[in-house]
């Protein structure tokens, strides 16, 4: 394979690879925009989601852990894409914003949402907000490993890596994470 296929991303940007390879090189402030542009909407939606919506804390994990990523940088292996490690970043710092913030009720979702059994219909903005709070009221595990799988589309055994737990365990966060989901979209809360 030559420079230029090393280079390359499949869409046609360079690839996450060769800007990180240009940053270190002499801290250049271009490949370091491209890899912010390129990432940041994605950790964003994953901290939004992971710290239940709370305003400010998504911005401020996001912040951290792309100072955490700049300083560990160069020590980055490429055993896994670059996503999946700055995701792994994320996570921590939402745990350790989770840990420091005082506990409070989880929003109560609208019990509004019921459906039809088998009709098929359009979701109505308050469905959304009502699945948002259900979503923002589960544990922050629970929270993480259903945003990672439902909405990212990692698989148990990237979800188990990221969050320092066997797949198996991934599983079954998620399969409760969605009983618990599922119980309080019905209104009643509790989780069959």
């Amino acid at each position: 394979m030559g420079e230029a296929a090393e280079r390359a991303e499949p869409g046609g940007g360079e690839s996450d690879r060769f800007l990180v390879e240009r940053f270190l090189s002499g801290r250049a402030e271009a490949p370091f925009r491209e890899l912010y542009r390129r990432h940041t909407p994605a950790l964003y939606r994953i901290a939004w989601r992971s710290l239940a919506g709370v305003p400010g804390t998504a911005e401020d994990a996001v912040q951290e852990a792309w100072i955490r990523a700049v300083r560990g940088l160069a020590a980055f292996r490429w055993e896994s894409s670059l996503r999946t490690w700055l995701v792994g970043i994320l996570l921590r710092c939402c745990r350790e914003q989770w840990r420091r913030r005082p506990q409070r009720e989880p929003p109560s979702p609208r019990s509004a949402v019921s459906e039809a059994q088998g009709a098929v219909r359009v979701p109505r903005p308050d469905d959304r907000i009502a699945l948002e709070r259900a979503v923002a009221a589960l544990a922050p595990v629970a929270r993480q490993v259903l945003v990672l799988h439902d909405v990212e589309g990692y698989t148990h055994e990237e979800i188990g890596a990221l969050l320092g737990m066997p797949p198996g365990t991934a599983k079954s966060h998620l399969h409760r994470a969605r009983r618990r989901l599922a119980a309080r979209l019905r209104g009643d809360g509790v989780a069959r």
